[in-house]
């Protein structure tokens, strides 16, 4: 399975990823705001294991996913698009080194796209933690709105955390894609 945007394949793991993938989940400053990490190698194998079996259940709900740089074939972080029903949930992780060059809004767009396009869903969401401000501006970048706030809804790092909700529904992202035919806005 590939997705391809405009500097980006995202694409199934390989075995091989695991090593570049703990490069940066076993970093305190890339998983400061994840429910996980920093993770430990046994983690990260675990994690990619997972993954790659993932790819083989059908029909596939989970896709954990490898993000790449196409001119370099550099892995630089990791994605989701977890189908519940006509729901998914989307979600990203990137090497600090690649923070800051739109990539997430990148991604997401292109998760967005293969979601509604690909498989048929009706809504689209994603969680970050309040204090991850950078997170909650790529959702509004992709025309997510926010639903709401959920308080120490879920147990991790041994502290109760909170996250902010946004989702996009099918019909909102049909009208950005008519009103942006350009690439210059939200949808790529």
């Amino acid at each position: 399975m590939i997705i391809e945007t405009d500097r980006l394949f995202i694409s199934d793991f390989k075995e091989e990823d695991w090593s570049k993938v703990h490069s940066y989940c076993s970093d305190e400053e890339v998983t400061k705001y994840t429910l996980w990490g920093p993770n430990s190698e046994d983690q990260t194998r675990d994690y990619i294991n997972s993954s790659i079996l993932a790819q083989y259940i059908k029909p596939r709900e989970k896709h954990e996913l490898a993000i790449t740089i196409k001119t370099t074939n550099e892995l630089i972080g990791n994605c989701c698009l977890n189908i519940e029903g006509s729901n998914a949930e989307i979600g990203y992780c990137f090497s600090k080194e690649y923070w800051g060059d739109g990539f997430a809004t990148e991604v997401a767009n292109g998760l967005l796209k293969f979601g509604f396009n690909q498989m048929g869903l009706h809504r689209i969401y994603a969680t970050c933690r309040p204090q991850n401000t950078s997170s909650a501006r790529v959702m509004e970048k992709i025309g997510m709105k926010k639903e709401g706030h959920l308080r120490e809804h879920v147990r991790s790092k041994n502290n109760w955390q909170d996250s902010f909700v946004y989702s996009i529904l099918i019909q909102e992202f049909e009208s950005i894609l008519n009103n942006n035919k350009t690439t210059s806005g939200i949808i790529l």
